[in-house]
């Protein structure tokens, strides 16, 4: 065995290169991807420009556009936090540093052979990760369950994942030891994953890449900050949220990002964008370049409801004050 080690929180496209390159030196047969999403992700990166070393980064981040793999070598997963689902998706996540942006490179040929869930690896998590990755694997249910992709086994596994979220998140936080409940959000991250590598996400994801992106905001806070007002924004052309606000004993979309909002500040999670220190200036600066960014983001084109650029400048306005956005 080798390892390759300090994967950064937002694996960069430099990291991704440098571990292709160990692999050409080890030549593995087997790549086990151990640890949070970043070194998952950044692990299924090295795994594809090991495997093909003429790939070029501008090539992979068209949606599934990574030939096929396993040519060289097979991948196991081992998540050691409960929020990507990445262990069973064919997604991975890689910045550019240069351009501050976030890519979702997209193909099936990603999805792991092996994924092992084992909740125990997670009980030393603090309670902050606890936090923004179970707010991140309940972004996934939501988003997944109202994508334009129909998908039986994705609506099924979206709604039982967020009911588990809803009943154990909270405590996962205040008892990080308890492994009954760690194993209960360890599944319900991977059910969420299992539904939306069937259905993909919308603009939730599509507004958080830029927040992570550009502002450095962790992905499942950013997600939890901009949730709210997607479903508000999405209810206009989709009525699947009031099946989902019933799992949680409520009637409709309001309800639900309601629900979303009171679970938020339950664990304490942010709820705006200036609450993490972002200054008013920096924010305007860059508003129009990230809704443009979240505009052209892969997500974008399973959302439920086709947002414009300016509607996309409009949600990111109430986010930064943590206002509820009104259509």
């Amino acid at each position: 065995t080798e390892v390759f080690s300090g994967v950064e929180g937002d694996p960069s496209i430099q990291t991704v290169l440098e571990g292709a390159a160990f692999f050409n030196e080890h030549q593995p047969d087997l790549i086990i991807g151990l640890g949070g999403c970043s070194a998952i992700d950044a692990a299924k990166m090295m795994w594809a420009f090991y495997e093909h070393p003429e790939l070029t980064f501008e090539e992979v981040i068209k949606p599934f556009n990574i030939p096929a793999l396993r040519q060289k070598a097979r991948f196991v997963a081992i998540p050691t936090t409960s929020g990507t689902g990445t262990e069973m998706t064919g997604l991975a996540v890689i910045t550019d540093t240069q351009k501050g942006v976030k890519y979702p490179v997209v193909s099936y040929e990603l999805t792991p052979d092996i994924a092992i869930i084992d909740g125990e690896l997670c009980k030393t998590m603090s309670e902050g990760v606890t936090a923004n990755t179970g707010l991140d694997a309940l972004t996934h249910c939501i988003e997944a369950y109202v994508s334009n992709i129909e998908d039986n086994y994705a609506d099924v596994l979206s709604k039982g994942a967020m009911e588990i979220i809803f009943n154990n998140l909270k405590t996962a936080v205040a008892e990080p030891e308890n492994l009954a409940v760690r194993q209960n959000m360890h599944d319900a991250s991977a059910m969420a994953g299992f539904a939306f590598t069937n259905s993909w996400l919308g603009i939730a994801h599509s507004l958080a890449h830029q927040l992570g992106g550009v502002f450095h905001i962790p992905h499942g806070c950013a997600n939890a900050i901009v949730l709210p007002n997607v479903i508000r924004f999405n209810s206009k052309a989709t009525a699947r949220y009031n099946d989902l606000a019933v799992v949680c004993g409520k009637q409709n979309a309001e309800d639900l990002a309601k629900e979303v909002e009171a679970l938020r500040e339950s664990i304490n999670v942010i709820g705006s964008v200036k609450e993490f220190g972002i200054s008013v200036e920096d924010w305007k600066k860059n508003l129009k370049q990230i809704a443009a960014n979240a505009y052209a983001d892969p997500c974008t084109g399973f959302n439920p409801r086709k947002p414009t650029i300016e509607e996309f400048e409009q949600i990111f306005r109430a986010c930064y004050d943590g206002a509820a956005v009104n259509f």
